[in-house]
C-alpha cells in the first residue's frame, strides 16, 4: 500500500512539474520571509486525479480527465518540477507528463527541464 501511494505521488508530482515548466512562476519565494512556496496540496491533488495518465508503461498515452486538467491548470508547476528527482522519474513516465501537460493546454516549454528530464524540442535562448 505504501509503495502504491509513493508511486502515485511521484506520478502526479511529475505531471505538475512538467506543466510548471510551461509557465514561469510569478513568485518563487515569499518576500518577507524568503520561504519557498508550498505545493503540497497541488501534489496531493495531482496524485488523486492524474496518476493513471502518467505512470509507466510509456504507451498507450491516454487523454487525461477534465478533472486532471483542472488540477494541472491550477498547480504551481515550478514548485512541483523542483521536486522531481531521479527516483521520481523511475516511477513516472516523463514523456507522458509532457503529453498530459500539452493535452491540458499547459505545455512544457521545449528545451526546458523538469527534474533531470529535458523537454524535447527547441533550444532555450
Amino acid at each position: 500500500m505504501a509503495t502504491k501511494l509513493f508511486l502515485a505521488c511521484m506520478v502526479l508530482l511529475s505531471i505538475a512539474m512538467a506543466a510548471a515548466a510551461a509557465r514561469p512562476a510569478t513568485t518563487t519565494t515569499t518576500a518577507a520571509t524568503d520561504v519557498p512556496p508550498n505545493c503540497d496540496q497541488d501534489l496531493q491533488n495531482l496524485i488523486a486525479n492524474c496518476q493513471d495518465y502518467v505512470k509507466f508503461p510509456a504507451d498507450p498515452k491516454i487523454p487525461p480527465s477534465s478533472v486532471c486538467c483542472g488540477v494541472i491548470q491550477r498547480a504551481n508547476i515550478p514548485c512541483l518540477c523542483s521536486k522531481v528527482t531521479p527516483t521520481v522519474e523511475t516511477f513516472i513516465c516523463m514523456d507522458k507528463v509532457v503529453y498530459v501537460a500539452s493535452y491540458c493546454k499547459r505545455p512544457l516549454r521545449p528545451g526546458s527541464n523538469c527534474g533531470s528530464y529535458h523537454v524535447p524540442g527547441g533550444l532555450l535562448p
